[in-house]
């Protein structure tokens, strides 16, 4: 049986005169091929990383990373049949296939779209405001994010090998950091052809993406303080790979992804015949079913009250009577697979702990009907309910990575908070109920144990993406158990890719390290108006000054009948007076905006094409009657759209009284247009 090719420093490679480790079909058992790295050079590997893949990245700006991504995600949801395919052979159905494929196309096109619309579309990106670090102003501090130069080691898991690698490649791309992917054994066949239609699609820029079909060898030994490891699989490995000397000695950043024995807590206004109580039924059976069980944020451990248990227990048996398992090509199958006989075995081994302390009320772990397919030979396995009482130890410290579940009574709000703690560190729960005093006390009782929370009633669950559904804009992880890190999570993902530092400069230093005007730095003031000059030929500084214009009694009471807002502080002298804040009547807020735009806009058509909105508006000093404005407005930040003919321009707005006090600060957005022909 031939061995799978890795793709490594730029070309297919493949280990000859090796055995491998073999790779089955999960549905026949029949042998697919084998996995080998002998022979490959892991710290050239590493290095061509880092020397051909992170410099061809970071040439990039985050909006063409973010390009690229999109277009990846499209060529893939175009050939994601293939991948489809080779996905029954793990075992999976169709919707199980769509989970794991569509689910990763879609994390792709998620950080495609928060790329342009989060990142910048040129300069570093910064962390946070400008912070003041001096009276006079001549010193001050910016936290700047820059990519690591080094190379993204992803360790994955056996249960989405699609899914998993892509929800990996995704953050690290976008900030600019090769990745060396890493399958796990049962389903690399499924990964490779991923990587195949990656590599293929010719989108990315060479370096940017290697993979390892089999072992990573030695790699872990010539890793730097630049590089980083993610990790999804057991806690057992996590904590093995976490006490490597390199990773330990030279500080390189370890996350981990690891199982967990998560739960669902079913409210108890959640009585037979309410939505909730069929919710939680339908998502429990959902979570043991979908994957055979196979996922890291299915439900383990599912809390009921007391007094629902029965009932519980008696509705969930009933729908997992009409689960068919057996060949996922078969007619009528819902459930198909394991990945693998180990995994079959070990998932038995698990329930035997478990049985020691619970009772199985539905399903037989030793044999199962099984439809179009041999049931010794493939790795399959009956769904698996058991019940057990709160004091049981092992329910809350043995996991049996498949299709089960246990079944927990509980009686009190604090009890259940206490029995989802023992779990020690969980990726996922979730709380089914319509009472929103229990869900309070539950969800922020639980949440230090947690890395994600489901709140599910009637009003949610149509749209609700359900408990065992990671989200890219939302973290990924758990404490504890759960490995103790974070994936996805929409920047925050990236960030973990990025070293955050603090500069500090004067401000013309800072604006021209970051690219971008900061308050204290040079103006620039010419006979242009700025609003004539299309995008490329603006720069951060670019300034124009308008003013003064007096505010009179009667523009305010103007304003006030024009607009309605009739607010006493601009009308009644009497009752303003008794306000500490003003003292006497002032102008609106609003007002004073609005005369400072029509102090700075230029009005006949020109590049800017609109104002598509204020940030951070505050109102800073009152403007009484006869008060005298002025408007210094100044490019601040200026970001071109690669694939439009316009570009977003960030102004700092400053308006001043006569007296040269700040009234009023914030920032005006608006699109302008480029240079005829230009492609930005």
């Amino acid at each position: 049986m031939s061995v799978l090719p890795s793709y490594v420093r730029g070309g297919w490679v493949t280990p000859d005169g090796v055995e491998g480790r073999p790779m089955s079909d999960a549905v026949t058992g029949e042998e697919i091929g084998r996995l080998a790295t002998d022979g490959i050079d892991m710290a050239a590997v590493a290095a061509y990383g880092r020397r051909t893949g992170g410099p061809a990245l970071r040439e990039l700006s985050y909006h063409q990373r973010a390009s690229l991504l999109k277009a990846l995600g499209g060529h893939l949801r175009e050939h994601r049949d293939e991948l489809y395919a080779a996905s029954a052979r793990t075992g999976a159905t169709k919707g199980d296939a769509k989970f794991d494929v569509d689910g990763g196309i879609g994390v792709l096109l998620a950080y495609a779209s928060l790329g342009k619309r989060e990142l910048p579309a040129a300069g570093p990106w910064l962390d946070g405001d400008l912070v003041p670090m001096s009276k006079g102003g001549t010193f001050v501090g910016q936290h700047v994010y820059t990519p690591l130069q080094g190379v993204a080691v992803q360790v994955n898991a056996y249960n989405f090998p699609c899914w998993g690698p892509l929800e990996k490649l995704a953050p690290a791309f976008l900030a600019g950091v090769p990745s060396i992917i890493k399958p796990a054994t049962p389903t690399a066949f499924l990964t490779a052809e991923l990587v195949r239609l990656i590599v293929e699609s010719g989108l990315l820029p060479e370096g940017s993406v290697q993979f390892l079909a089999g072992s990573t060898g030695d790699l872990f030994d010539h890793l730097t303080e630049q590089d980083l490891v993610s990790f999804t699989g057991s806690a057992s490995t996590a904590r093995q790979l976490r006490t490597h000397p390199v990773l330990s000695a030279r500080a390189v950043r370890f996350t981990a992804e690891a199982d967990s024995l998560n739960c669902s807590i079913l409210g108890p206004d959640a009585t037979p015949g309410t939505p909730e109580f069929d919710l939680y039924v339908s998502q429990l059976v959902t979570e043991m079913t979908v994957k055979a069980g196979q996922k890291c944020t299915a439900i383990r451990r599912a809390f009921v009250p007391a007094e629902q248990a029965d009932a519980v227990v008696e509705a969930v048996r009933a729908q997992l009577t009409d689960v068919v398992v057996g060949d996922p090509s078969a007619e009528g199958v819902t459930m198909g697979a394991l990945a693998g006989l180990e995994q079959r075995e070990e998932v038995r081994r698990s329930l035997k702990s478990l049985t020691d302390e619970a009772e199985i009320v539905f399903g037989d772990p030793e044999q199962v009907e099984v439809r179009g397919a041999d049931a010794q030979r493939g790795a399959f396995l009956s769904p698996v309910l058991l019940r057990a009482t709160p004091d049981s130890a092992a329910v809350h410290e043995v996991e049996a990575f498949g299709p089960v579940s246990t079944v927990v009574a509980y009686s009190s709000t604090a009890e259940v908070v206490e029995l989802a703690a023992r779990g020690q560190g969980s990726l996922a729960g979730s709380v089914v109920t319509a009472d929103p005093a229990f869900a309070r006390e539950v969800v922020l009782g639980v949440a230090p144990w947690h890395g994600r929370l489901l709140v599910l009633d009637r009003s949610d669950a149509k749209e609700s993406t359900g408990h065992g559904s990671p989200m890219p804009q939302l973290v990924h992880g758990g404490p504890g158990r759960a490995g103790g890190g974070e994936e996805m999570g929409g920047l925050r993902g990236v960030a973990h890719h990025m070293q955050r530092s603090a500069v500090q400069a004067s401000p013309d230093m800072l604006s021209a390290i970051t690219g971008r005007w900061v308050p204290g730095s040079a103006r620039t003031v010419t006979d242009e108006h700025p609003f004539r000059k299309h995008l490329e030929d603006l720069r951060p500084g670019d300034t124009v000054v308008g003013g003064p214009r007096r505010v009179t009694e009667a523009d305010v009471e103007h304003f006030a009948e024009f607009t309605g807002d009739t607010f006493y502080a601009h009308l009644d002298a009497e009752a303003a007076a008794a306000n500490p804040f003003f003292g006497e009547r002032v102008a609106h807020g609003y007002l004073v905006v609005s005369f400072a735009a029509g102090l700075f806009v230029d009005p006949a058509p020109g590049p800017v094409l609109a104002n598509f909105g204020v940030d951070h508006l505050r109102f800073l000093t009152p403007v009484k009657f006869d008060d005298e404005l002025t408007i210094t407005l100044t490019a601040k930040d200026i970001s071109p759209r690669a694939s439009a003919a316009y570009g977003e321009v960030r102004w700092d707005a400053e308006v001043v009284n006569a007296a040269g006090e700040p009234v009023a600060k914030y920032d005006v957005l608006t699109l302008v247009a480029k240079r005829e022909g230009s492609d930005g």
